[in-house]
């Protein structure tokens, strides 16, 4: 019988502002629990008027990775790698820092002139100390080439990983799996997964609800009943381990499931670096001010 997951713990999210300003909801912690995930931020939703977009102006990145994922808006981007592009709803950049990019984010400028709604995802990747200092790397993969499916009720784009038979075509440096799922009220889907991979789901929108089987002791001579785990919009889920998820939509929602393996090393960390040790970070901002960072 295939293992399925359950909640563990609900943690909710508050209100920041990075970048040049922007503003972003993010889970209260995270820490070790989500390993390998280290930052989900939800930009916005939020509507500019003209001329009042912002972004995030240069800024330097070593030793993880760097998701964005827009749903509304359109953006600029470049790098020290000479990569540059845009980015408009539906598309996905996923960027490699490694041993050290430094690259800006900023709202298109056809976008600043009109003004309008912006939301999406950025999104952290700690990487294993074996690759922290890799060849920096860029994957674009635009809307019209980012895989999805749609089945009974449930529409997802596969990011990373496989859904529903579909998988992505990104290149992850580790065993990733990162869905956007939109399901209509009562809909169903089972997502498979690695048993040992850590499982989060993040949801934007409506409710939805885990089915699950608890163990619970109800006679001295019988086990078992059936649990549902609801989470609402602005709640970040950690999961059980297990082999399986089963969700059930509770009204029309939309919602993030995140997986990945526990890196299970230690984590020295300082503004846009992560490291393993605190020596690693200080030789990060030397090669940023030797300008020898991104060479």
């Amino acid at each position: 019988m295939r293992s399925t997951r359950s909640v563990t713990e609900i943690v909710p999210t508050h209100i920041v502002r990075e970048g040049g300003g922007f503003k972003v909801r993010r889970p209260y912690r995270m820490g070790k629990v989500l390993s390998p995930f280290l930052l989900i931020d939800e930009m916005g939703p939020v509507d500019y008027g003209p001329g009042e977009a912002i972004g995030a102006p240069w800024h330097p990145h070593r030793g993880f990775e760097t998701v964005t994922y827009l749903l509304d808006g359109r953006m600029r981007h470049e790098d020290s790698a000479g990569n540059s592009g845009e980015l408009n709803p539906g598309d996905v950049q996923w960027m490699t820092a490694g041993r050290g990019i430094i690259h800006c984010e900023e709202p298109h400028e056809d976008f600043l002139r009109t003004g309008g709604r912006t939301h999406g995802f950025q999104i952290w990747v700690n990487l294993p100390s074996s690759h922290k200092m890799m060849e920096p790397r860029y994957q674009e993969v635009p809307s019209s080439e980012s895989p999805t499916v749609e089945k009974d009720g449930v529409w997802a784009r596969v990011i990373a990983g496989e859904c529903m038979g579909t998988t992505s075509s990104i290149d992850t440096t580790i065993p990733i799996t990162l869905i956007h799922v939109r399901m209509h009220d009562g809909s169903r889907l089972v997502q498979n997964f690695e048993s040992d991979l850590n499982g989060m789901i993040y949801v934007f929108g409506g409710e939805i609800a885990l089915e699950n089987e608890i163990r619970v002791k109800t006679t001295p001579f019988a086990f078992g009943t059936k649990a549902r785990q609801q989470i609402r919009d602005g709640e970040l889920a950690i999961l059980s381990k297990g082999e399986e998820l089963a969700i059930r939509a509770r009204s029309e929602s939309e919602f993030l499931i995140f997986a990945g393996p526990e890196l299970n090393e230690p984590i020295s960390r300082y503004g846009p670096f992560v490291m393993n040790t605190r020596e690693e970070i200080e030789q990060a901002f030397i090669d940023y001010r030797n300008g020898t960072f991104a060479d």
